[in-house]
């Protein structure tokens, strides 16, 4: 990846066509396990011996994906240098009984995952998008990315003071999208209508994970075309990113002083335990096998564990210009300024000053900016899987990101330069 003095317009190309094609956070895996792949890496089952083999490899498990490169010359106790992220955003989850309806209506029943900005899914035109899982124990992709779905609001007509005192949604009873026209609800339909879709057997499908998501397309905004309008930034921006600078790192094919690694997790937005979360075991097990594989013991994996940094990239405020009030007033992240260093001293992050040197270290080496980011006193701090992985591995961890505003709206929006700079910063931190 190439020095950041002049502006690549075509890595936030790239990123606006990896929002659209990731609706979900299995989509994401496999679409950065395709770039991967390009790169020369090769998917190793869990189930599977590992060999000690020089190379890329990756594991996908469900929404999760761990890809790691082992350069020539790599001792069983290197240490690794890790990209963390999150696949999954807030949105709205089918329910187990999926098929509702009222009033000569056709529902679909769902759940409020995460933290969503419950407004900004009203009255879009919504896909519906995940993971089928099939009768012989297989899974399938399905996406139907075309209007489909709509939660339609109120008409003022008939909530006189939603504009005086403000909007107010329940999330049982107002969030429940249409989706056709009918009196009868009948139990199956949603599944039958996405088996169709998908090319399967009626009654092949006998689980699913869906989600729904906005069909607009992500979309360059403002006089010079200087901001980025799109979906699932928070945190598909630092997969993306991540799995940029990994591929990069990999194709240089130089003897690197650490083992580059991306670890993005599912489960994110509600607390990340889980099997693909990053509270669970999978980043632990994947790296420890890594240090096995290579003929190394535990005194080895202690070695390796000890040397290890890790940068959490996740999304962070950008200072808002109508509520400029709502941030510390010290530190004013701005659009395209650079990655932001997340600090807290409640360990909300896990950035300490060591951290704090070693991102300024590799911003300094890829011709970066850097901003810092902090909460206002009186307000509480969100937090990110950095603290997590801190605390689970030993781990020295350092959390970052590119600041945004509309965190957790269907529809988030950042600065064109900033995800390329961020990928630059990620470069030069995993190849130091």
């Amino acid at each position: 990846m190439s020095a950041p003095s002049r502006f690549d317009r075509g890595h936030t190309d790239d990123l606006m066509s990896f929002l659209a094609a990731s609706p979900t956070p299995y989509h994401a895996v496999a679409n950065a396990a395709e770039r991967l792949e390009k790169a020369g890496f090769r998917q190793v089952a869990e189930t599977d011996a590992w060999d000690g083999a020089t190379g890329g490899k990756y594991v996908l498990r469900g929404g999760a994906i761990i890809a790691w490169y082992v350069p020539e010359g790599a001792d069983a106790h290197t240490p690794f240098r890790i990209v963390g992220a999150h696949t999954d955003s807030p949105n709205l989850r089918v329910k187990p009984r999926p098929d509702s309806g009222a009033h000569g209506w056709r529902q679909v029943a769902v759940e409020i995952y995460g933290g969503p900005l419950l407004n900004s899914w009203l009255d879009r035109d919504l896909g519906l998008a995940g993971r089928l899982s099939l009768r012989d124990g297989s899974t399938r992709l399905v996406n139907v990315d075309r209007p489909l779905l709509r939660v339609p609001q109120l008409a003022i007509h008939l909530d006189r003071s939603v504009n005086a005192d403000g909007l107010k949604l329940d999330k049982q009873r107002h969030m429940q999208p249409v989706w056709g026209m009918g009196d009868e609800v009948r139990d199956g339909d949603l599944i039958a209508f996405l088996e169709e879709t998908a090319g399967l057997a009626s009654g092949e499908v006998t689980g699913w994970d869906l989600m729904v998501h906005s069909v607009e397309a992500p979309a360059y905004l403002g006089r010079d075309r200087e901001l980025v309008a799109g979906p699932r930034m928070d945190n598909l921006l630092s997969v993306h990113a991540g799995t940029a600078a990994l591929a990069a790192v990999a194709a240089k094919g130089s003897a690197l002083p650490y083992i580059p690694v991306l670890a993005a997790f599912d489960h994110e937005e509600n607390g990340s335990q889980s099997d693909t979360g990053a509270d669970g075991p999978l980043l632990g097990g994947v790296l420890e096998r890594s240090v096995f594989a290579r003929g190394g013991s535990y005194e080895d994996r202690a070695r390796a564990f000890a040397g290890t940094v890790c940068l959490s990239s996740d999304t962070g405020h950008a200072v808002h210009p109508n509520y400029a009030e709502r941030h510390d007033p010290t530190h004013h992240p701005r659009i395209d300024g650079g990655p932001i260093l997340k600090v807290n001293v409640n360990n909300r992050y896990a950035t300490d000053g060591s951290g704090r040197a070693v991102f300024a270290a590799a911003c300094e080496k890829a011709d970066v900016p850097f901003q810092s980011f902090v909460s206002n006193n009186a307000m509480p701090c969100g937090t990110t899987i950095g603290p997590i992985t801190a605390a689970r591995h030993g781990i020295r961890t350092v959390d970052i990101g590119v600041a945004i505003l509309s965190m957790h709206s269907a529809r988030e929006l950042c600065g064109a330069k900033d995800p390329y700079l961020l990928a630059n910063a990620l470069v030069a931190f995993l190849e130091s």
